[in-house]
């Protein structure tokens, strides 16, 4: 290596660097502090939303289900069912399960109460609202 490479050239490399990066942070920060306020959220989180999360975290539906994006790929995405499906399809499926169609993977019967089921399709109206930046890429998730 060339002699004119010293420990000062080494020092200013590394405090240069250190300052680019350090003000491309900053900028960075800044600019997501302004959008942030421009997104307009639509979904409101209710206590009825807040129950519908519960019942979708004890009964274990991200172990079979993704939101989001999140979750097991056993089963399909359920961030945009209830702009495919509507609230009436959604009851009536989960209470219809399981199928015993030969040949399908089958969804456990979790026998939901009517409030149950109204604070499920609760949550998946607020999952959907949420800004994903047009995710999942295809429509039926």
């Amino acid at each position: 290596m060339s002699s004119s490479f010293t420990k000062s050239t080494a020092r200013n490399i590394f405090f240069g660097g250190s300052m680019f990066f350090f003000l491309l942070f900053l900028a960075l920060s800044y600019d997501t502090v302004q959008a942030i306020p421009k997104q307009s959220p639509k979904a409101v989180m209710t206590e009825q939303v807040a129950l519908g999360k519960r019942v979708w975290e004890v009964n274990n539906c991200i172990g079979c289900h993704t939101l989001l994006g999140e979750g097991a790929y056993f089963a399909p995405e359920l961030g945009n069912v209830y702009q495919r499906r509507g609230p009436e399809f959604i009851k009536a499926w989960i209470q219809a399960q399981p199928t015993n169609a030969p040949g399908r993977r089958q969804m456990p019967q979790f026998h939901l109460s009517q409030e149950e089921l109204d604070a499920v399709v609760a949550f998946l109206k607020y999952s959907s609202e949420i800004n994903t930046n047009n995710w999942p890429p295809n429509i039926e998730g």
